[in-house]
Parts: structure tokens; C-alpha cells; sequence
């Protein structure tokens, strides 16, 4: 769909062929602008028949998306939307499929991100699909599995930071605007993809009551929300569910200034849940409103209930999850929330 670009820091707009996601004159994160009316979806069969829901681009249909959304042994009102069945196990493609090709469009030949570990193995498997150089600020809680994930994929140059997730972001930018590489991660193209994980779940749950998110740099709590209200806006949703933010006890930022009321502060993430491990979520203050529109609410849950919830998983579905992923699960058994809930297991790297 035709679109523009505007800054949320300052309000600059910027042209469909800007070729950053970052605003140049203030450093503000963008966000994709439509100039048509949503269209309503009647039914998806694959992640591409969103794509009139997109920002237009040149897009190779690689498989990814509609993954399954399966009855819980937790009670009938919850269903669990199972990411872990994307390319490289975790939601994190939906957001890279279509960065990776905007990357592709523009004409650059390297790509780089900073990373916990998820985002970094999916945006590299994505550089590797169009033919790009990956370069990848990880964070220095990222487990060593996922760094050997990243490593196998492809030729990506892996960079281990002394320092957490935030400190990677910002090495990650510096690299993008010296060696002209485009800037993947949490921004504007990741957020359209990351959206129709609730288009997914409209298009399947009638009457969805609430939706519970994990938290790390809060795009797909954002991206939860924009598609609610797309979906509202084309009549493809009646009702607005609740969005339930969750984070662990570990890390907390938007969790914390969700409670109180005021500004988002950096939180050293000190979580064994490393995908949530973000201790200054770029989208916290959009996060934050997400939640309060849909009348939902932010709460943060126990590792020790983090760890259980992941070994109760194993033993239900004979599946593996990570941390971050249960987190919902925990959210929902301390919650119990009424009505037709659906909780998004975000992946199984662990």
C-alpha cells in the first residue's frame, strides 16, 4: 500500500524511497503513514495475503507467518499462537522479511542490527536469502546457542559488545551512518511485519477478549495495537481486546512507568529471560498508550515462574519455549484474565 514516513519525535515526513528508518534531522524513530483506506481481510492463508496491509515494496514470498493458533491445556478461554514455527523459531521474521527486502530495494549491500539473539539470527537468515552482507551488535547476555545460530546461517560478521542490548543499539546506529549499511531492528518496516501477528489472530478469534504480549523493546506491543486499530478502522474487527503487557520482575522499564505514571527510565536488565532483556524499550512510550487505549494492563511475573511455566510447556505439548515466551502464560495464570484470551509464544531459541 502507497505510504509515507513520520518522525514521532518532531513530525518531519519523508517519501516512500527515504532509505533509513531512523528521522535525519532528529534521530527520531519513524513510523509508516498510509495515504488509502485500509482494506478489510476477510481470510489469510499465508503471511502474503496481508501484504495489501503493507508498506509496498519489492517482496520475495518467502514462506514465514500464519503460524498455528492451538487450544491451551490451561482452560478453554486461552489459545496460544505458536511463532516458534516461523524459519528461524521466533516471531522476530515476520519484521526482518520485509526490513531485509526494503534493505534489498534501496540498494544497500550490507545490513546491521544489534541484537539479544533472535533478532540477529533472523536478520541474518533474511540478508542471506536477498544476497546481503549482515554485520550484528549482540549484547553481551545473549546465550551462546543463539550466537552459534546466528554463525551458522550465513557469513555474518558477529560483534560481542561489553554491555547490554541498549549499548548494541547504539553501536549498531553509529555503524549504519559510517559504513552506509542500512539500519535493521526495532523500527518502522519491522513493526508493519510484526503487525500481523494480530491480524492473524482477529482473522481466527472472533470476539477476542485480550491478547497478552511479552515486552522487550515493546514493537510488537505497538504493532499489536496499529493492527487493532486497522482492523477497527476497516471493519474487520468489532470489539477492541485487551492488550496485557508483560515483562519479567528482572526488567522492568515499561512495566514500572506504566505503574507510576511517569517517564520510562533505563532498567539494567539483570533477566535470565534474554529475548526481554531490554532495558530501554525504543516503543515503551507508544507501548505504554497501546495498553491504556485498549483498556488493558502492564504487569511484570517471577523468573521462578518463567522457569516453570517453560518446563510445564515441555511437559503439555512436548515443545520447546523460551523464557521470554512463557512469560505470557505466567501473565495469564497470575492474571486470569475473562474471555476469550490469546497469548503469543514468541519462540524456542534457547
Amino acid at each position: 500500500m502507497k505510504y509515507h514516513l513520520e518522525c514521532t519525535n518532531c513530525g518531519s515526513t519523508f517519501e516512500s524511497d527515504y532509505d533509513s528508518q531512523v528521522c535525519q534531522k532528529c534521530s527520531g524513530i519513524l513510523e509508516v503513514i498510509y495515504e488509502a483506506k485500509m482494506p478489510k481481510i476477510s481470510k489469510i492463508n499465508s503471511f502474503w495475503d496481508m501484504e495489501k496491509v503493507m508498506p509496498s515494496g519489492k517482496y520475495v514470498h518467502f514462506y514465514l507467518g500464519n503460524t498455528p493458533l492451538i487450544a491451551s491445556k490451561y482452560g478453554e478461554s486461552l489459545k496460544l499462537k505458536l511463532e516458534f514455527f516461523n524459519p528461524t523459531h521466533s516471531f522476530k521474521d515476520r519484521g526482518s522479511a520485509i526490513e531485509v527486502a526494503k534493505a534489498a530495494e534501496y540498494g544497500f549491500g550490507e545490513v546491521v542490527c544489534a541484537s539479544t539473539g533472535n533478532m540477529a539470527y533472523s536478520i541474518t537468515y533474511y540478508a542471506k536469502l536477498y544476497g546481503l552482507r549482515a554485520k550484528v551488535f549482540i549484547s553481551d547476555n545473549a546465550n551462546t546457542d543463539k550466537i552459534n545460530d546466528i554463525k551458522s546461517v550465513g557469513d555474518a560478521d558477529v560483534h560481542k559488545v561489553n554491555g547490554d542490548f541498549t549499548k548494541a543499539q547504539g553501536l549498531a546506529l553509529e555503524y549504519s551512518k559510517k559504513h552506509k549499511a542500512f539500519l535493521c531492528g526495532d523500527y518502522c518496516y519491522r513493526k508493519e511485519g510484526q503487525k500481523t501477528i494480530m491480524y492473524e489472530i482477529g482473522n481466527a478469534v472472533k470476539a477476542v477478549k485480550n491478547v497478552i504480549v511479552p515486552v522487550g523493546n515493546a514493537t510488537l506491543l505497538s504493532a499489536t495495537y496499529k493492527a487493532i486499530a486497522e482492523m477497527k478502522k476497516s471493519e474487520s474487527m468489532k470489539s477492541t481486546p485487551r492488550i496485557i503487557a508483560v515483562q519479567s520482575d528482572k526488567c522492568k522499564p515499561l512495566v514500572d512507568a506504566y505503574s507510576t505514571g511517569s517517564a520510562i527510565k533505563y532498567r539494567k536488565p539483570m533477566t535470565s529471560a534474554d529475548a526481554i532483556a531490554v532495558g530501554y524499550p525504543t516503543y515503551g512510550d507508544q507501548g505504554i498508550e497501546a495498553v491504556r487505549k485498549t483498556g488493558g494492563t502492564a504487569i511484570s511475573v517471577s523468573e521462578d515462574s518463567l522457569r516453570s511455566e517453560q518446563k510445564k510447556f515441555l511437559k503439555d505439548y512436548g515443545l520447546v519455549a523460551e523464557l521470554a515466551s512463557v512469560s505470557t502464560l505466567a501473565a495469564f495464570d497470575r492474571l486470569k484474565p475473562k474471555g476469550s484470551t490469546v497469548a503469543v509464544i514468541t519462540g524456542s531459541n534457547v
